[in-house]
Parts: C-alpha cells; sequence; structure tokens
C-alpha cells in the first residue's frame, strides 16, 4: 500500500475498468441480500499479510505462497467462497492457525488471473465477517471452524448521519488535496448508498497501518468504526495539508530564483548591448588594480588564485557578492605601503612640548625611538604602554606622536570587547564574516606604519567567544608580528611597522604574558602647579575658542586657578578641570550674549557664584594633641590623599578591634605593627602586661571609603607605639612604608602622588624607605624644596623619628591592675 496518499485506490483500479464485468460499489439492497446469506461453518483460511479485506469490497490480491495458490485452485474450481484473516506478524512466511488474526471476512473469488510473471492473482469480494473457533487441518492449506460476527445495533440519529456526512466530506476533500488519486475516486464515494459500505469501502482504501484496519474490523459497532474512520482521516488531512504548504513554499523559492535567474540574463543581455557587462567591468577592475598593487610575492599569487575562482563563478551565486568583497579588501590593504617618516627630532621635542605638560619620560622615550630609527633604518618599532590615571592625556599623546613621526593615526578602543574575532575576524564560511579590527582599522589608515593606539587595554574581557587578549599577544610581540594572521584575510600581514602604543589605568589586570611583551611607562598625575599651566596654556584658549570668545573676554589668574583646582576637582588628571573651566566660560559667554556687563578678570565670588559653593575640602594636618593618632599617605585611582591612623586604648583583655572599611592586606599590617610591639614591649619603655589588660582599636575615616594596601604600616606601628606610651607624635609629619615581622621597612608605590598630597596638606616632614630615595630624585626639585625627608630601613628608627619624648597634654593612666593569683 502507498504510504505517500491519505487513499490508495491503486486496488480498486482494475475494478473501476468499463471492460470488467463487475462493479466496486454496493447499493443497500446489494448489502442486505449479502447479510442474510448463510455463513458456512467450516472455512478454508486464506491469511493476508499486507492488507484487510472488509464486507462489501472489492481487492486484488497477489498469492505467492505454495499453500494459498493450492487453496485458490481449488475454491475457484468449486464454490469460489473462502475465508481470508490477516496474520498479526507481516514478516512470518507460513503463518500458523494461532498466528493468525481472531476475526476475519468471508470472501467471494470474483476471478482468477495468471500474471506474465508467473504469480497468481485473484480478485476477490468481501462478504461477511466471521470468528475463527478452532483448525480442523493445516496441511495442505488452513481450514477451521467459525462464526458468524454479530454487529450491535446502532442509533441512527442526526449526530450519527451528521458523522457519515462529514467522513463524505473530509473524503472529497483529501481526494481534492492528493495530486495522484484519480478523479474517479470522488465520484465513487459520492455515489456509495449505503453507510456501512462507505465506511468499510474508506477504511480499506485509506492510508492506516494493519493494526488500525484489523481494529475497525472486529468494532461490531458501526459507529464506533465511524469515529474511528473520522479520527484517522483527520490526521491524514492534517498531515496532507502541512505537506501541500511545504511543497508550495518549495515551489515559490524555485520560482523566485527561476525569476531572478532570468531577470539577471536579460540585464546581462542589456548591458552588452550598452557596451559591456557590469561583472565583466568589475572583474577587469580587480585585474588592473591586482597588477598596480606592489603585493608581497606571496600574497600576489593567493590574490590571483582567488580572482580566477571569481571569473569562474555565477555572478547571481550567493557566494560571489562575499568573493568579491574578500578581494577588495585584499586591495585596499596597505600592503608594502609606508608613510616617510620626519626624523627631526628637535622638531618632533617641540610638538610634543606643544601639545603636552609634563610627562618627560614618555616624550623621552618618543625622541630616543627617532633618534635610533634615524641611524638605523629597519629597526623594529617598540610596544610601549602608557599607564596611569584618567585624564593624563595618554590617548590624546598618541595622536601627537604621529604628528611628530608624520605618521597616520590610529585609535582602537578595547575597552568592554569580548570577542577573539574582534581581533582576529571570522572566517569566510561564517555569514556576515568580517575582518578583525587591527585588519579594518590598517585599511583605514591606508598605510603599514601608523602609530596605533590600543585605548584601554586593561579592560578587556573575555567570555565564552574567547580570550581577546590572548590575541593580542600575536599582535604585541616584535618577534611574531611580521606574520600576524587574520581569519578573514587567511594570509599573513607584517605588523613589525607599526607603532603600538597601549593605554591602561591599571597593571593589575592585564594577563602576565601580555604585560610581558610590552614597555611600561608610567604617567603619574599632575601636581598643583601642572595642573594651573595645563589650564593657562591649553584648556582655557581651548574653552574660549569652542565657545566663541575672544582672549580678551575671560582671565583666570593662577591663584584663582590653584583655588579651582583645590576645591572643584579632585582627580590625578585634568578632564574635570576642563569642565569646570568650560562652566565658568560659559558663563561669561552667557552675560556677553546677554549683554549684560560682567568683569573679564574673574574673582572668587564669580567662581563661587558660577559654579556654587565648593565642593571638596582641603586635607589638612590636624595637629598632634591626641595620643595614638598618626597621618599616613595613600594612593588612589585619582592621586595621592593622606589618611589619619586612630589608636586608642580601653581597658579589657588585650583584643584588636579594627574599622574602617579595611582591606586584608590593611588589617594585616596591623597585626604585624601589634605584634613586633609586643615583642619589642622593652625596646619602647612599655610594660608588656599593658597588652593583656587593654583593648586596642584601630580606626582608619572614613569608614565608607574602601581601602587597602601595605603603605600604612608604619603608620600604624607608630599610631600603637603611641597610643601606649602617650607620647606626642611629631608637628607636620607624614609617612609610608610596609612593615614585617622582622621589623624591616619595605619600599612602597605611589611616591609622587603621595609626596604632592603631603605638600597639600602643608606637611613639612615625611618618613620613608630608603629604597624610595630614587622615586624623589625623579620628581622636579622646585616641588619639593619646603619638604623634608627622612629615610628608614628599620621600625624602630620610624620610631626615634615620628616620636618626640614628650606626652601628650592629657595622657591616659596606663596602670597595670594586680590580677588576683588562683587559690592554691
Amino acid at each position: 500500500m502507498s504510504k505517500q496518499d491519505p487513499f490508495d485506490f491503486s486496488n480498486t483500479l482494475p475494478i473501476i475498468n468499463e471492460d470488467t464485468e463487475f462493479f466496486p460499489l454496493m447499493s443497500q439492497q446489494d448489502e442486505d441480500e449479502m447479510n442474510n446469506e448463510e455463513t458456512p461453518d467450516i472455512l478454508a483460511i486464506l491469511p493476508l499479510r499486507n492488507t484487510v479485506l472488509f464486507p462489501g469490497v472489492v481487492i486484488p490480491i497477489t498469492v505467492g505462497r505454495d499453500k494459498s495458490i493450492k487453496l485458490i485452485k481449488e475454491a475457484y474450481r468449486a464454490h469460489k467462497i473462502i475465508g481470508v484473516v490477516a496474520q498479526r506478524d507481516v514478516s512470518i512466511e507460513d503463518p500458523t492457525f494461532e498466528q493468525l488474526n481472531d476475526v476475519g471476512t468471508v470472501a467471494h473469488i470474483i476471478k482468477m488471473l495468471q500474471m506474465p510473471d508467473g504469480n497468481t492473482t485473484v480478485i476477490i469480494q468481501g462478504k461477511q465477517r466471521f470468528r475463527l473457533i478452532s483448525e480442523i487441518q493445516n496441511e495442505p492449506y488452513i481450514k477451521a471452524s467459525v462464526a458468524k460476527f454479530e454487529e450491535t445495533k446502532h442509533k441512527k440519529d442526526k449526530e450519527f448521519k451528521a458523522l457519515v456526512d462529514s467522513i463524505r466530506e473530509m473524503s472529497a476533500q483529501i481526494i481534492q488535496l492528493s495530486p495522484n488519486i484519480p478523479s474517479e475516486a470522488a465520484i465513487a464515494l459520492k455515489n456509495i448508498e449505503s453507510t456501512s459500505f462507505l465506511i468499510n469501502f474508506i477504511s480499506s482504501n485509506m492510508n492506516a497501518e494493519m493494526a488500525d484496519k484489523q481494529q475497525m474490523l472486529e468494532m461490531a459497532n458501526l459507529r464506533e468504526r465511524a469515529e474511528m474512520v473520522m479520527e484517522l482521516m483527520t490526521t491524514e488531512l492534517q498531515m496532507l495539508e502541512l505537506r501541500n504548504q511545504i511543497q508550495s513554499k518549495v515551489r515559490t523559492d524555485l520560482d523566485k530564483q527561476q525569476r531572478d535567474y532570468f531577470l539577471n540574463q536579460q540585464l546581462k543581455t542589456i548591458q552588452e548591448e550598452l557596451g559591456g557587462s557590469s561583472v565583466d567591468l568589475e572583474f577587469e577592475a580587480l585585474k588592473k588594480r591586482g597588477a598596480k598593487k606592489k603585493w608581497p610575492a606571496e600574497t600576489k599569487g593567493h590574490f590571483e588564485k582567488e580572482l580566477d575562482k571569481l571569473g569562474r563563478m555565477n555572478p547571481a551565486a550567493p557566494d560571489y557578492s562575499i568573493q568579491l568583497n574578500y578581494l577588495e579588501l585584499l586591495i585596499d590593504l596597505p600592503w608594502n605601503e609606508f608613510t616617510k617618516d620626519n626624523f627631526d627630532l628637535k622638531r618632533a621635542q617641540r610638538i610634543l612640548d606643544r601639545d603636552h605638560f609634563g610627562l618627560e619620560k614618555v616624550k623621552q622615550r618618543i625622541i630616543e625611538y627617532l633618534a635610533v630609527l634615524k641611524l638605523k633604518k629597519d629597526m623594529k618599532a617598540p610596544i610601549l604602554c602608557l599607564v596611569g590615571p584618567p585624564g593624563v592625556g595618554k590617548t590624546s599623546l598618541g595622536k601627537s606622536i604621529a604628528k611628530a613621526l608624520g605618521r597616520e593615526y590610529v585609535r582602537m578602543a578595547l575597552g568592554g570587547i569580548r570577542d577573539e574575532a574582534e581581533i582576529r575576524g571570522h572566517r569566510k564560511t561564517y555569514i556576515g564574516a568580517m575582518p578583525g579590527r587591527i585588519i579594518q582599522s590598517l585599511k583605514k589608515a591606508g598605510a603599514s606604519n601608523p602609530v596605533f593606539v590600543l585605548d584601554e587595554i586593561d579592560k578587556v574581557g573575555s567570555d565564552f567567544r574567547g580570550d581577546p587578549s590572548s590575541a593580542l599577544l600575536e599582535v604585541l610581540d616584535p618577534e611574531q608580528n611580521n606574520a600576524f594572521y587574520d581569519h578573514y584575510v587567511e594570509i599573513d600581514y607584517d605588523l613589525s611597522n607599526i607603532l603600538f602604543i597601549a593605554t591602561a589605568n591599571s597593571l593589575s589586570s592585564i594577563q602576565p604574558a601580555l604585560l610581558d611583551r610590552m614597555e611600561i611607562i608610567e604617567v603619574n598625575g599632575y601636581t598643583i602647579e601642572e595642573k594651573v599651566e595645563i589650564a593657562r596654556k591649553y584648556l582655557l584658549p581651548k574653552q574660549k575658542e569652542n565657545h566663541g570668545l575672544s582672549a580678551k573676554d575671560i582671565t583666570l589668574k593662577p591663584a584663582l586657578l590653584e583655588r579651582v583646582i583645590e576645591d572643584y576637582t579632585r582627580e590625578s588628571g585634568v578632564r574635570g578641570l576642563e569642565k569646570r573651566i568650560g562652566s565658568l566660560v560659559r558663563g561669561i559667554a552667557t552675560k556677553i550674549a546677554m549683554e549684560e556687563p560682567y568683569n573679564a578678570t574673574l574673582v572668587q565670588d564669580d567662581v563661587e557664584r558660577i559654579l556654587g559653593a565648593p565642593v571638596y575640602d582641603k586635607d589638612l594636618y590636624e595637629g598632634n594633641e591626641v595620643a595614638g593618632v598618626v597621618t599616613g599617605l595613600a594612593w588612589t585611582q585619582v592621586g595621592g590623599d593622606i589618611l589619619f591612623i586612630e589608636a586608642s586604648l580601653s581597658p579589657g583583655k588585650g583584643r584588636l578591634t579594627l574599622t574602617g572599611n579595611l582591606g586584608d592586606v590593611m588589617k594585616e599590617s596591623a597585626t604585624i605593627a601589634l605584634a613586633y610591639l609586643r615583642a619589642h614591649a622593652s625596646r619602647f619603655d612599655i610594660d608588656h602586661r599593658l597588652f593583656d589588660q587593654w583593648d586596642v582599636h584601630v580606626h582608619v575615616p572614613a569608614g565608607a571609603t574602601p581601602k587597602d594596601g601595605p603603605s600604612a604600616g608604619v603608620t600604624m606601628l607608630t599610631a600603637l607605639t603611641s597610643a601606649f606610651t602617650q607620647r606626642q607624635v611629631k608637628e607636620n609629619l607624614a609617612m609610608t612604608g610596609e612593615i614585617t615581622l622582622r621589623g624591616k621597612v619595605l619600599p612602597v608605590g605611589g611616591i609622587k602622588e603621595k609626596i604632592l598630597a603631603a605638600k597639600r596638606a602643608n606637611i613639612k616632614e615625611i618618613i620613608l624607605c630608603k629604597s624610595n630615595r630614587k622615586d624623589i630624585l625623579e620628581i622636579k626639585e622646585h616641588y619639593i624644596k619646603d619638604l623634608k625627608f627622612h629615610y628608614v630601613s628599620e621600625m624602630s628608627e620610624v620610631i626615634d623619628f615620628a616620636l618626640s619624648k614628650n606626652k601628650v597634654k592629657q595622657p591616659l593612666d596606663l596602670t597595670v591592675r594586680d590580677l588576683p593569683q588562683p587559690a592554691n
């Protein structure tokens, strides 16, 4: 039976032939006569393998088994009545009586035909259903005693009539939707008068499983059989509608492709009539551009190979545009194209000094690079990494370097990048594939030796799509980047002539292997004096120009600029300062536009009127009247700052309490300081019993600000010693340094920022580790001329410098209590 159509009328086709002497349809009178016939008590049983015979239905079957052929021939010569039963398992070649279903159909042999291939085909018509009782013989074929299958009465109400009409209507829909079912089938269904024969006819010819057909044959109630037929037909109709939808969609897509093809052919013919095909013109243009290009030998061969591939492709194919874009990228890339470097070192120095104030280390390194490049023409470019707080000019410095060298400038923001393909590109096999941003930037620059700024390299992320920082290892390695492989370009590109300048705010989040490939240059924050000069020379003129003011319209004196810096900004760079100056300029611009009188030279009252009340209070030294309070120096993201370590004692059992939102390292520093003090109590004239009778509380304001790091170690030691000895801390003194359990003082970082913070707070003396002396030497002398430095290597030296011999004015009474002796 065919699985392609919901009805299989191939079994009835021989009967529809006009030359046959029988007709497959049955009237109600014919059905009544058939039902009144007597059912024989004993029948020869013909097992059916692939179908089920229903009463009244005429079907052809091919007989192949020797037993079956013998049965058919004997019955055809005699009374032509046999019993037809479907076998339970269709894979069994010679089924026994037990392997047959219980219910079968009495069949009348209408005709027996001998086919050309030797097989015997018989046309049989079902009569009545019977139930197998027992086996009488199994050789030469099965004979069995049978009983008539009694059918139960069903109620012929309106609901049953509607059910039959629905079956008839759904049958017509299925026939109409199925292209392989002949239209005669619909006519045959319309002419069936008998309800039971209609259901039997559809049950026999519908595309259902053998088990379902046998189940319908065994149903005694016609109404139940009709409901099952309806259920199976509904499923078949849904499947047929879905299949037709799919075929219609595919046919529509094919029609569109054919339409596009014919239109393209017509367009090609028109273009040829006008003087050439656009596709041919594109191909020739690529060929001419490729011939003029200064290719590396390997790249030239690859381009020609890909160009030949384009010539063989159908312009209507989807891959054609992909291949065309790829070839255009290869041509647009600046292979062996370089800008000429300007080796005038004095000019380069002037440009760097003009655009940026300070930053001496960076400028010196660029001049050194230019000098060596001038002497040795093919020097590999260095990989520089500028590290410093925000707003100090790291990114804009790259533009000035490009201007000084006479090179193209490219900036690539790395902040938030998480996909490796952003660096290496996608393979061409992906839809919407693109080259990486390195290659795209070089195409935009038009030269292979630009100044390439990798901005915010410390903020590169990573996730399931890959690790971009690992992809940058090849880009930033001078030994590897002469053969950088982009997945889209598919051939090596030389990046060794690019001057890469990376910028970062912190080194802690940069991968160690990537950090090792770069030359780190620290860009520290600006001093107040430097900020005043930057504001006067760069920021104020820039804001005047941006707001349409002339030089005489507004004047800010250095003293006023210093007040703006201290009262309205708290940063290492100058971004916030530029915004404040912009606000002042806009305030004057408003006065000019409204033609109101104003004073061109601003004073403090004008600043407070425009900017409001001061935002920040200046951190000042707070005095030494209280024991246990010591001034420390700290480094923050926005520059240096001072902090106060407060230590107090209270009667207790020697517990240590730490507050002030401290990190683990800072807590460990307090523990080390107390442990050292207990171990060397006699050295500082402290009764060791005090440590067991007084609780220690160390607090670091402000409590809402997280603090961490080892540099407060010496400050905590001094605060604890002052608290236990009640000795005064020297006036106008600050300190910074890490301590160890052995009593050593270790160097710390951020010295320049810390020194500038101390100067702002009117500190006069500073205690540092001896190893930090080199950091002081790098600071310009006029910035630190009023400061006195004490360099130490032992913690005992810190106490000797920091604490005076005098007690505070109101010392705490630290008497040792006599503890009760345990009873004998």
